[in-house]
């Protein structure tokens, strides 16, 4: 804050104004990213019609759980559920520790290669083989109908690597690891009793980015897992959404004809999102504070 020439006081916002507009700016943002959600939460509980007639701008209308109703009616939801589940941790789990496996390597200067190493991971950043060839791959190795599909053709995210590895190189002193190993302790033994217990914040990271990934994905699952016993939560609801669509032969099936089933099928339509996102959004809040902390450490350039 620069002082005023002719009074020699402060010149600009005061501390508490600084606040204010910072406190209103930061509910402007807040509002700009809460509100779609917000909005798919009230739609999800009102009547379609009115939803497009533009009544739910705060408050639901005509408050039903049809939607709701709909979706949890179907007997797949529950495997999909619990599927998903599975997947997740399963991927969290094995995609972090490929990231760390690969990072702390990497981040090692003296290590031999290194610089190979790097250039070879950056390349698959820019180049692949593409859906046809890599499908080829999966099937051959017989992992079709296999949940690990999902996880081994990308254990290795390269961006999400790089974030590891320049923590690594940046928020681990180095003195402690040499220490360990000058006490005589293994590189292995060095990393999992020093490098691990001091990347928790970068780790809790990782698991968000992954199983957000892993939760959301069902494009993956749609193509290597044909068997609707092992459809993933999201891919259930697209599923279920697919079937809801409109059609002139459903219609005719159905008590109020097409528009029925049109309001039908909105109601599944928003309740399938909420329904997806839901888990994510009750777990983020516990890992907020590392997520903070450990993406800013791992950002910084080395």
């Amino acid at each position: 804050m620069q002082a005023n020439a002719k009074t020699g006081k402060p010149s600009g916002l005061s501390e508490r104004g600084s606040d204010i507009v910072l406190v209103v700016f930061c509910s402007i943002i807040l509002f700009i990213v809460a509100y779609p959600l917000y909005y798919i939460l009230i739609a999800s509980v009102s009547d379609p019609y009115d939803v497009y007639a533009g009544k739910t701008f705060l408050l639901p209308s005509q408050f039903t759980l049809e939607g709701y109703k709909a979706v949890f009616a179907d007997s797949n939801i529950l495997t999909g559920l619990l599927n998903s589940f599975k997947y997740t941790i399963v991927g969290t789990i094995f995609s972090v520790v490929m990231l760390y496996l690969t990072a702390y390597p990497l981040s090692v200067r003296s290590m031999p290669g290194r610089k190979w190493l790097s250039i070879f991971f950056i390349i698959t950043m820019y180049f692949g083989g593409g859906m046809v060839p890599t499908y080829l791959v999966v099937k051959q190795t017989g992992l079709i109908n296999n949940m690990w599909s999902l996880f081994l053709p990308g254990g290795v995210g390269v961006g999400n690597m790089i974030i590891v590895r320049n923590f690594f190189e940046n928020s681990i002193p180095k003195e402690m690891t040499e220490a360990s190993e000058i006490d005589g302790a293994s590189k292995w033994i060095t990393f999992i009793r020093i490098v691990v217990p001091l990347s928790r914040s970068i780790m809790a990271v990782m698991v968000v980015f992954s199983m957000v990934a892993y939760w959301n994905d069902w494009f993956t699952s749609m193509i290597y897992l044909p068997s609707p016993s092992r459809a993933p939560l999201p891919l259930v609801l697209r599923n279920i959404l697919i079937k809801s669509s409109a059609s002139a032969s459903q219609a005719s099936t159905i008590s109020g004809g097409f528009a029925e089933l049109n309001r039908m099928t909105e109601m599944i339509k928003f309740s399938s999102i909420i329904i997806a996102a839901a888990p994510m959004l009750v777990i983020y809040p516990f890992v907020q504070k590392y997520f903070e902390k450990g993406f800013m450490a791992g950002a910084v350039k080395g």
